[in-house]
């Protein structure tokens, strides 16, 4: 089993709001191996599998206001791990996720990540769900 990992992208500006709350660059990372995606984002975490991931897009710039930090969308109740407003790489699902709330109460059926190279990373995640012809 292979895993690749992805690193957040970092603006520099709200690296101190961002570890007020557990997030910094060695607390924050996306995994992706053969069967699943794990994202941490300091004390959250998501998880879902491959096969649940039925659109990958980019998407972005933002607001920092409706970016930085873990936050879910009043609009659609997707979840956000981010850590920049230049843009992201939202990712839905079949099946909503637990991300925000590890209770399970509240679950996402999207999840934005703020990786550094959001075109490598959808397209590695197009891929890695089966959602680009072979």
């Amino acid at each position: 089993m292979t895993t690749r990992i992805f690193e957040f992208d970092f603006e520099r500006r709200y690296l101190p709001v961002l570890a007020l709350i557990g997030v910094t660059p060695a607390t924050a990372r996306v995994e992706v191996s053969d069967t699943e995606l794990y994202a941490r984002f300091g004390m959250f975490a998501a998880r879902s599998p491959l096969s649940n991931i039925t659109n990958v897009c980019e998407s972005g710039p933002y607001k920092f206001y409706k970016a930085i930090g873990a936050r879910a969308s009043f609009a659609d109740q997707g979840a956000t791990f981010g850590t920049t407003t230049r843009g992201g790489v939202c990712m839905e699902f079949a099946e909503p996720i637990m991300a925000l709330d590890r209770t399970g109460h509240l679950m996402h059926p999207g999840l934005t990540l703020t990786v550094k190279d959001r075109p490598e990373f959808a397209e590695f995640m197009r891929e890695a769900a089966g959602l680009t012809p072979a």
